[in-house]
């Protein structure tokens, strides 16, 4: 029996790629020092892997920011401010594509589907001259083969990369990327037909699309497209893989029809249906890759379960076609449990990482060839008994007022309209208030401070003494640069998720689980194994220290309920909805003394919101109703003269603007500069928001200045949809990851911009 993984992590056990990464972005080293670090990676991937007995290894899953960015550098679809002149893409053109440059800002990035990872959406028109412009995934099969490792190459498919693209600025927003598919797949037969040559028997190409709402037209583009593709791809064995969510019968019937096609990966841990339509249904002859294990949550597969699914299915498609495989590419857990020497020994048994995932495919494969592993599915079993059982999961206290929450919607008694009158008169802001999201540049010292707390090598006192220096050169920072509502920066947080999650109770941490989120950019996620309480309060001190340093409002800075289990590794054992109003309660809790400790404008992230909208229409109302519930539930308590900010980002978020509105918030932060203002189209098509809202005026993922007149004109095209009395003037999102150098100007130009307008706009009453 026949094992396969979908994708691997790419940043290394100790994330080698990312510092290898940041050293080349920052002139430390050269382009051959970072293609060593990444060809190290790969080779160890690979061996690990062939170790594991994994007979179907992916290649050209390991990218240097972003696997859509790669199939666009292999398509050569560079947009033209680039100034690319053809040839092989080169380092410069591809991370000026990702992160800008000093004269060009970045490509849009978006959430990955309902995950936690970014991609670089393609920017596509009628007149892109399409080219063979990166052979990556050639070299990276012949480079496996070399070290004894016959590899899958992995590509993303060809209908896939154009219904995950947007128009280019200047082309028709009706434009049919669809219309494309027959200048790319010339490209695309480039490519196999080099992989052929290189000696490829598989190849993959994931097309994750098909687990989404098509309708028949684009349906029928993946037919045609493969339908093209047959002759190429004639001596290969074609796998089209897809994750995520269920298929429709319509899409399953598309997909076991794809001429050429030998095999098809399917999702059976978040498709819970898709089992239903392969038992209806499978083609003779064909492979089925059934993902049982899965890729997107760390918690140990329950071996004995997923043998049954598969003997089930190895009765439909017999015992010579069935593989067993990970549900998603294992880029979205942690790498390596062996580094976790921190966990305590009960919730280590009930994980699986990356290469823990690895080992247990291939058991399940063994097992099902019948050479069972009696003693590791044993100490499975054991694991999954003990996490049932285990007291440290429940506490009743916290499950009962839950389960009280549902009689409620949990509003605020006045409207927003009222609230932001009493707040005005309470704050006294100017028209076009400035503020930022929350988060200052994190520097070396701040760092070394927080590590060697952590490390017990400094005491308390003097940590507590370094963090309030550092939040009064923030506060002194923004009355210099004369910011309106100010934040202390969040100088004592590595994560602001990491941050709450370690201060509450039901959640483990580990060492070494990073996750990559964009980039170079990792996140550690909580792992949430429990019901959560809040112990004591988290932030109260910190904000009302910053708040003691300046008369200026300052904003208490939480993260929201629904972001804290979007960007947690969530417990599998009961609804989300349930954990999802347990934190809210506990928010709640902070919420309040932070308002009794004179804290009068509160943000509470919501970052994630939209990231975590089922990929399926019919599952979004169920989802939209608990996710806003639980933002509203945090504040419904305080006083009118409070006031409740939320932020939100780098989700594509006009189709969910009426929960938007619904959450009650305030005032809004939101993600605008890098979309191209696609927000502000939903103003502009007549949607009536009466609360604050500060569209995102710079990008703050690319070291880019903006100037006062660029982020002035972003202003001007606000106030064309937007009242002025609601509109504020922020950054997309928070500055952690910028160096001073570059916020300093970026702010101060900010803020000029602003008050410009200010006055533009007095004189024209």
């Amino acid at each position: 029996m026949a094992s396969h993984i979908v994708g691997y992590p790419r940043m290394g056990p100790k994330r080698e790629l990312k510092f290898a990464l940041e050293s080349f972005w920052d002139k430390k080293s050269s382009a051959e020092d970072l293609q060593k670090v990444a060809a190290d990676l790969r080779s160890a991937i690979w061996k690990q892997m062939a170790d594991a007995g994994i007979k179907y290894i992916p290649s050209n899953t390991f990218s240097y920011y972003d696997q859509v960015l790669d199939a666009t550098s292999m398509l050569g679809a560079v947009p033209p401010r680039y100034g690319w002149d053809g040839g092989e893409i080169r380092f410069d053109t591809y991370f000026s594509m990702a992160r800008g440059n000093a004269s060009v800002p970045a490509m849009e990035m978006t959430k990955w589907f309902d995950t936690n990872y970014h991609f670089i959406v393609p920017e596509l028109g009628p007149d892109v001259n399409f080219s063979y412009a990166s052979h990556k995934a050639v070299d990276e099969y012949k480079e496996a083969k070399s070290l004894g490792v016959d590899t899958v190459p992995v590509l993303v498919g060809p209908v896939s990369y154009l219904l995950l693209s947007k128009p280019a600025k200047g082309v028709e927003k009706t434009f049919s990327l669809l219309s494309l598919l027959p200048k790319i797949l010339p490209i695309y037969k480039e490519v196999i037909s080099e992989l052929k040559a290189a000696g490829a028997s598989w190849i993959q190409f994931d097309e994750p699309t098909l687990v989404l709402d098509l309708d028949s037209h684009q349906l029928q583009a993946f037919t045609a497209a493969y339908a093209d593709l047959e002759s190429a791809l004639s001596g290969l064995n074609v796998l089209i893989e897809t994750y995520f969510a269920d298929l429709t019968s319509e899409a399953y019937k598309t997909l076991v029809g794809l001429k050429g096609v030998t095999a098809y990966g399917l999702d059976l841990v978040r498709g819970t249906q898709t089992i239903d339509l392969v038992k209806a249904g499978f083609p003779e002859g064909k492979y089925l890759f059934a993902g049982v294990v899965d890729g997107r949550n760390i918690w140990a597969n329950d071996l004995a379960s997923s043998l049954s699914t598969l003997q089930q299915l190895e009765a439909i498609v017999g015992k010579d076609k069935l593989v067993v495989s990970t549900s998603s590419s294992l880029l979205h857990t942690a790498v390596d449990l062996v580094n976790e020497t921190k966990l305590d020994d009960e919730i280590k048994s009930w994980l699986a990482f990356a290469a823990q995932k690895v080992v247990e495919v291939n058991a399940l494969a063994k097992a099902l060839a019948g050479q069972k592993d009696e003693a590791f599915f044993a100490a499975n079993a054991a694991a999954q008994a003990s996490r049932k059982s285990s007291p440290r999961v429940t506490n009743e206290a916290v499950q009962k007022a839950a389960a009280a929450l549902k009689g409620s919607d949990h509003r605020r008694a006045t409207n927003v309209s009222a609230r932001l009158d009493a707040q005005q008169k309470k704050l006294n802001l100017p028209v076009l208030p400035t503020t930022t999201i929350g988060s200052f540049p994190q520097t070396l010292e701040l760092r070394r401070v927080r590590r060697e707390f952590k490390a017990n090598k400094i005491s308390e006192d003097n940590y507590i003494k370094a963090i309030k220096e550092e939040i009064k050169k923030v506060v002194d920072l923004q009355e210099e640069l004369d910011i309106d509502v100010l934040v202390h920066g969040e100088p004592e947080r590595n994560d602001m998720v990491e941050y709450f999650g370690e201060q509450l109770s039901g959640f483990a941490f580990t060492v070494n689980g990073w996750v990559q989120s964009y980039g170079s950019r990792c996140v550690k996620p909580p792992i949430i194994y429990g019901d959560v309480s809040r112990p004591k309060p988290m932030t109260v001190f910190w904000s009302s220290t910053a708040q003691s340093m300046t008369q200026r409002p300052m904003k208490g800075m939480l993260t929201g309920p629904v972001t804290i289990l979007n960007w947690s590794f969530v417990r599998n054992d009961q609804p989300r909805f349930e954990t999802c109003y347990q934190i809210a309660l506990a928010i709640k809790d902070e919420v309040e003394d932070l308002e009794k400790a004179g804290i009068n404008v509160i943000q509470i992230d919501e970052a994630a919101l939209r990231e975590g909208l089922p990929l399926r229409k019919s599952a979004h109302a169920f989802y939209l109703k608990w996710a806003v519930h639980s933002f509203r539930i945090t504040n419904c308590g305080v006083q009118d003269t409070t006031q409740i900010h939320t932020h939100m980002c780098y989700s594509n978020f006009n189709d969910i603007i009426h929960s938007i509105i619904d959450m009650d918030a305030d005032v809004i932060t939101i993600e605008n500069s890098r979309s191209d203002e696609k927000l502000l189209s939903v103003f502009r098509e007549g949607v009536k928001y009466g609360a604050g809202i500060g569209p995102g005026v710079y990008d703050i993922h690319s070291p880019r200045i903006p100037s006062t007149e660029e982020i002035a004109d972003r202003i001007n095209k606000m106030l064309a949809v937007l009242e002025t009395n609601i509109l504020w003037v922020n950054p997309d999102c928070g500055l952690k990851t910028r160096k001073y150098a570059e916020v300093k100007p970026a702010l101060d130009n900010m803020v000029a911009a602003a008050k410009l307008l200010r006055t533009q706009l007095a004189s024209a009453k």
